[in-house]
């Protein structure tokens, strides 16, 4: 096992600042090079409180900070615009990034690109559901409408 500093939120392994055990590979060929993770170390240590108190203000605190969030963001109606081909189909695909500036243009809260999950990719026009998770017991399902640019 190899030890390791979270730099990001990885699901299913931890949040950012967190020290976790990890197999040599796994760090090795996909955490370190993606910037997921970097090695431990003695003077990593002290980078860990620096990474918390970044998550600390980003993370939204409360589960009832987390339900006024979520009350804001099922409110808003988000309309993302793009370039399209005739027959509908997107000319690449909708990011998380672009949702969530989507959702700051249309006066909805701020949220961070890595708390959007889109299920499958988005390539068309049209209506389709999206899932922020604000909290680990709190997720805000709201409408995207894909229109052409």
């Amino acid at each position: 096992m190899s030890k390791i500093i979270l730099t990001n939120e990885v699901s299913g392994l931890g949040a950012a600042g967190d020290i976790v055990d990890v197999k040599p590979g796994y760090a090795r060929n996909y955490l370190i090079p993606r910037g997921f993770a970097i090695a431990w170390t003695k003077g990593g240590e002290k980078d860990v409180e620096q990474i918390r108190r970044a998550r600390r203000i980003r993370e939204i605190h409360s589960l009832d900070d987390a339900n006024v969030v979520k009350a804001q963001l099922q409110s808003v109606k988000v309309q993302l615009s793009t370039r399209a081909g005739d027959t509908g189909r997107l000319f690449g695909s909708i990011t998380p990034a672009d949702i969530a500036a989507a959702i700051k243009a249309a006066g909805g809260p701020v949220v961070d690109k890595r708390r959007v999950e889109v299920g499958a990719p988005i390539k068309t026009l049209g209506a389709h559901k999206v899932s922020v998770r604000l909290h680990p017991e709190v997720e805000a399902v709201l409408d995207l409408e894909v229109v052409a640019a």
